[in-house]
C-alpha cells in the first residue's frame, strides 16, 4: 500500500485540512469495507441526492439516522427475539449495522422515509447566497469624468464650478 504526504498541502493551503484528512482516512482505511447493508447513492437534481439502504427485515423504529461531526450515520439494532426458532436456512442478516457517509459542506438531510425494506435518506447542497459566484459591475473612467464635469445634479453651474475647482 502506498503512502501519502500531504505536508505540502497543509503548507500552501489554509481551510483543506478536512480534505487532506478525509483522503488520509480514506486511503488508509482496511481494504476490505463492510458489504452489509447494501446502499445506493443517487442524484436526483442538481443539488440533490438520495441514499437508498436495504435494511429488511428492520421496522422504522429500529433504525437510527444521525448527522454528527459532518457526517451521515445510520445505524440500526434488532432488539431480541422473545422467543426460540430454529432455521434450516437464514439468509436475511439482521444483524446490527452502523453505515458513515461524510458529508460535503453545505450538504444537509432533508428527510429519511422507510417502505418495503429500503430506507431512503434525501440530501441537499445549499450554498450559501455570500459563496455563489455574482457578477461585479465595472464602471468605465470616462464615466466618472462626465459625472464630475456634470455634477450630481446635472446642473450646468455645477459643472462650471467642477472645472474652476479642477484648474
Amino acid at each position: 500500500m502506498r503512502h501519502y504526504d500531504f505536508g505540502p498541502l497543509y503548507r500552501a493551503t489554509v481551510g483543506f485540512d478536512r480534505v487532506a484528512d478525509m483522503m488520509d482516512r480514506v486511503l488508509s482505511s482496511d481494504m476490505t469495507q463492510p458489504s452489509y447493508p447494501p446502499y445506493n447513492i443517487e442524484k436526483t437534481s442538481e443539488d440533490g441526492y438520495r441514499i437508498s439502504i436495504a435494511v429488511a427485515g428492520f421496522s422504522a423504529e429500529e433504525l437510527s439516522v444521525e448527522v454528527k461531526e459532518g457526517a451521515l450515520v445510520v445505524s440500526a439494532r434488532k432488539a431480541p427475539e422473545e422467543t426460540e426458532r430454529t432455521y434450516l436456512h437464514r439468509g436475511i442478516a439482521t444483524r446490527a449495522f452502523e453505515r458513515r457517509f461524510a458529508l460535503a459542506d453545505h450538504v444537509r438531510v432533508t428527510g429519511a422515509s422507510h417502505a418495503d425494506g429500503m430506507l431512503h435518506v434525501d440530501l441537499v447542497r445549499e450554498v450559501p447566497e455570500a459563496l455563489k459566484p455574482r457578477r461585479i459591475e465595472i464602471a468605465s473612467t470616462t464615466t466618472r469624468v462626465i459625472e464630475a464635469k456634470t455634477g450630481q445634479d446635472g446642473s450646468a453651474e455645477t459643472a462650471k464650478a467642477a472645472e474652476g475647482a479642477a484648474v
